[in-house]
């Protein structure tokens, strides 16, 4: 089950670098397209604006599997505990309810937005919305996973960033 997690996390960030690389060439083009005699190319705005769409919920599921999402931590320095384990297995269930509601909105407008074409790619807008709810779905099921694992083992303890301050000599000493 691990590896399959594992494979699954490389294809989402795989991907998630692709739509990475495909906003910042874009946008270098479209740059390049303002002050250099090059070829006009329309879509190119269209589709890195698709590409920050991908980008943005192809990286939601891996950021909640890996705790790298935003968030406020008033509560993981709590001295007890039990009181830390409930706020962040309600914190996931939250994130797990509030993903699949807005997945079954996603689906609603994949099923239904299959005539519906972008301006000026003509892609069917379907396809646009159908990245979307690939990555809602991994974001439920993720903070679905990360609140059993909670609930059962406890808050894992973060890693803390350890200063590296360089000596007289100039070498960095942690």
């Amino acid at each position: 089950m691990r590896r399959v997690v594992r494979i699954l996390t490389a294809l989402e960030l795989g991907l998630v670098c692709l739509a990475l690389v495909m906003i910042f060439v874009l946008v270098l083009y479209q740059a390049a397209q303002r002050h250099l005699p090059v070829p006009n190319v329309v879509w190119t705005g269209e589709l890195s604006e698709f590409a920050l769409i991908w980008l943005t919920f192809g990286a939601a599921g891996v950021l909640v599997t890996r705790d790298g999402h935003i968030a406020l931590q008033l509560v993981d320095r709590f001295p007890n505990p039990t009181v830390v384990r409930y706020v962040q297995v309600l914190a996931m269930l939250l994130v797990a309810v509030i993903a699949a509601a807005f997945a079954w909105a996603c689906w609603e407008l994949v099923s239904s937005a299959g005539f519906l074409t972008s301006p000026a790619l003509g892609l069917p807008m379907s396809w646009v919305y159908a990245i979307t709810l690939v990555g809602l779905v991994s974001t439920t099921i993720r903070a679905l996973a990360r609140a059993v694992g909670i609930a059962r083992h406890g808050v894992p303890v973060p890693d803390e960033p350890t200063a590296v301050v360089p000596t007289a000599t100039g070498e960095a000493q942690a």
